[in-house]
């Protein structure tokens, strides 16, 4: 495989990690696809990027953050030696951990090696390791890649403090072992669970077995949002995700994603995305495009 083809063919399906590198080509258009992306920026005096509504100029050594399903594109970029690694948003939506750290950190695209030298340098290491290992072709190396996506959040994780003023998050880990489960209860019924009756944050205190101030308390201190926008958030990731079947109606997507209206969707959803529904879909990368 010609691993220089970054953003030219389609993600493997059936895999939770993909790394490209050595790509020539300094731009490429705004889109989005259901798996994130983890850039470590090489040499090169530009290094334009935009996430959602956003535009970041890197240096080398820094890394850009892109969530799975987030509109991004490359403005102007030197990337023939950048490190891009792709993982599997079901992957990170297969543990807890791993979703409550994306959550936590959803916000933040940016990780500069000037501001933060300790954490970028460990995190580099554990990059450079991923790129040996999934160039070298060698036995279990998605497994092997996998572990080190897992330690690479969990070294992001904790440095938390130092971005707890951009993130204004609380401390996910001030609650008992219990109260985390009870949560972890919680969201995955919500999840499965999007066009239920009844998903306010009453009745989810009342399922957890908790009064609803410290279901409140807790829920935003373990994701990091209060419950109203939490359960946007999930709306909105699985419509992202219906919206990449091109033979549902936008109405079918609003439906099944748990939103009582076609005009609460389009509200909720250009708030967040900054566009229509329908102006999303059209930046959709499948996996079989090429």
């Amino acid at each position: 495989m010609d691993y220089n083809q970054y953003e030219n063919f389609g993600f493997d399906r059936i895999s939770a990690f993909n790394l490209a590198t050595g790509i020539k080509e300094r731009s490429y258009h705004a889109h989005w696809h259901p798996y994130g992306e983890i850039v470590l920026v090489g040499a090169g005096k530009n290094n334009v990027f935009r996430v959602n509504q956003h535009t970041y100029i890197l240096a080398e050594g820094d890394f850009l953050l892109i969530w799975p399903m987030e509109v991004h594109e490359i403005i102007d970029a030197d990337r023939e030696q950048s490190l891009i690694i792709q993982f599997s948003n079901v992957f990170i939506n297969s543990l807890f951990d791993l979703q409550r750290i994306m959550h936590f950190y959803r916000n933040l695209h940016v990780l500069c090696m000037q501001a933060h030298q300790a954490l970028v340098s460990e995190l580099r290491v554990i990059s450079e390791n991923m790129k040996a290992i999934y160039l070298s072709a060698a036995p279990n190396r998605e497994l092997r890649c996998c572990m080190l996506l897992m330690e690479f959040m969990l070294t992001l994780d904790q440095h938390r403090e130092e971005f707890a003023f951009e993130i204004k998050n609380g401390d996910p880990y001030s609650y008992t072992d219990t109260a985390t489960h009870r949560m972890i209860m919680v969201t995955d019924y919500i999840k499965n669970n999007l066009t239920a009756d009844d998903l306010s944050q009453s009745a989810m205190a009342r399922l957890a077995g908790v009064n609803k101030d410290y279901f409140s308390r807790i829920f935003h201190s373990i994701t990091g949002m209060n419950y109203n926008k939490w359960l946007n958030t999930v709306r909105l990731e699985k419509a992202t995700e219906l919206l990449a079947d091109p033979n549902m109606s936008l109405t079918e997507v609003a439906m099944h994603s748990g939103f009582q209206s076609i005009s609460s969707f389009n509200r909720v959803f250009r708030e967040e995305k900054g566009m229509s529904p329908r102006e999303y879909r059209m930046l959709f990368i499948p996996f079989d495009s090429i």
